[in-house]
């Protein structure tokens, strides 16, 4: 063989590697946000604590969730995709465990909110389009998508087990379950996780190009994340499609994350349905998330995304509308209920994800993203805790379920001229 030959090809090109650790990554993550929804009520009863009381650990959780991401991109380009995972699942973690130990209020505060808040938000979707926009060209869409419904598998896997866990033995046995998996997770991360293609000599999966422009190649990105974060955030909020996206994300997190996410398990519990018979339907609707999202990110490799997003804001609207009939009529409309919410539980994501490439360009997109996540979260913090106190003060969920679905009809509307400008208007902005 001669000197100048090139190295072998791998069968299996390394960024199907790092998806499946990153997808491994986001299912544990998403045990720990589900784990509240089925401790809101054995919580609130062994300390005395309304819904509203609980409601607010879990809303700050959620909005620092979303606040960290645009931040925990840069943190990817700074520090590397490993080294920021192998942060967050340790702090996921370490929060869950150590509020096993908890009594006072301030402690849950501090240990839910704020620690796991914090790691849930650096391995959350942002990390997912940062992976699908660094390790791959070719077949991103469908890569964000599966990335993406990693969080409805995690749905799958936990709530069932964990209903049963605190059905059994109290409300301490749900983070003790999300801990353990956390920490199967870091040597998992350590040992196969890369930061960039060349760190294995290859290039991104599809990449066709006589050269590509990656962040560690260029340059962009290094430097403080905190001030590459908020000076691309400075340059965003100058394009008006930023403003519709982040809008429309803040919908899609108060009428997902911060609503049924948070919320359906109670709501059912009023109703008379136990706590394991409600998580086996948001299990279920797991189930459909995964079609229904990586179905999504293939969409999104072939349509108009706008036309998509509004498809999905607009039956999502429908079933919220639909929820509280479901609730309190025969078995099946709650089925039913599942089967249509489920596929459209977080579809909405590869698609706005593109969007944001699209309009700001490939290698701006994942903290732009991070920033319209962040709108997401805030949406679905205040849902979190609106949806608690109305709740507390009328005895039903009717008026969050349908306030919630009239903002999806909204949102609908509203994501309809984006991309207009598209991507020179961007360049022009940001340039």
């Amino acid at each position: 063989m001669s000197a100048s030959a090139p190295p072998p090809r791998r069968a299996l090109h390394y960024a199907w590697i790092v998806a499946g650790v990153t997808f491994l990554t986001l299912l544990a993550a998403a045990g720990g946000r589900a784990a509240p929804g089925v401790m809101i009520v054995p919580l609130g009863n062994e300390f005395q604590w309304s819904r509203a009381t609980v409601s607010g650990v879990i809303a700050v959780n959620i909005f620092l969730y979303g606040l960290i991401g645009p931040f925990a991109a840069a943190l990817y380009q700074s520090f590397g995709l490993r080294r920021t995972m192998l942060l967050a699942m340790t702090l996921v973690g370490a929060g869950y465990g150590l509020s096993t130990l908890a009594t006072h209020y301030w402690q849950f505060m501090l240990l839910w909110g704020v620690v796991v808040g914090t790691g849930s938000g650096m391995a959350a979707t942002v990390l997912g389009a940062a992976v699908a926009n660094r390790w791959f060209t070719a077949r991103r869409g469908l890569v964000m998508g599966l990335l993406t419904a990693s969080a409805a598998t995690g749905q799958l896997v936990f709530l069932p087990w964990l209903a049963a866990v605190v059905t059994a033995h109290g409300w301490r046995g749900a983070p003790l379950v999300v801990a353990a998996a956390a920490a199967v997770t870091l040597p998992v991360i350590w040992l196969f996780m890369r930061d960039e293609p060349a760190d294995m000599g290859e290039r991104p999966y599809g990449e066709s190009g006589s050269e590509r422009e990656s962040v560690r190649e260029n340059g962009e990105g290094r430097g403080n994340p905190a001030k590459v974060a908020l000076a691309v955030l400075g340059e965003a909020v100058r394009v008006r499609d930023f403003w519709l996206l982040a809008g429309s994300f803040f919908v899609c997190g108060a009428s997902t994350n911060g609503l049924i996410g948070t919320h359906l398990v109670s709501a059912a519990f009023d109703c008379g349905i136990p706590e394991v018979k409600s998580a086996g339907l948001l299990a279920m609707m797991g189930v459909f998330d995964l079609a229904g999202t990586t179905a999504s990110g293939w969409l999104s490799d072939r349509f108009n995304c706008r036309y998509l997003l509004f498809g999905y804001y607009g039956l999502r609207g429908l079933s919220l509308l639909f929820l509280p009939a479901a609730l309190v009529g025969p078995a099946s409309g709650l089925w039913i209920f599942a089967v249509f919410y489920g596929l459209d539980w977080i579809a909405t994501v590869p698609p706005t994800v593109r969007l944001c490439a699209d309009v700001f360009g490939r290698e701006r997109a994942g903290i732009v993203f991070g920033w319209v996540v962040a709108g997401h979260q805030l949406g679905a913090a205040f849902a979190a805790f609106m949806a608690g106190w109305l709740r507390t003060m009328s005895g039903t969920y009717t008026l969050a379920f349908m306030s919630a679905g009239a903002l999806c009809l909204v949102a609908a509307i509203g994501v309809l001229p984006v991309g207009g400008q598209r991507r020179a208007l961007a360049e022009g902005a940001m340039g």
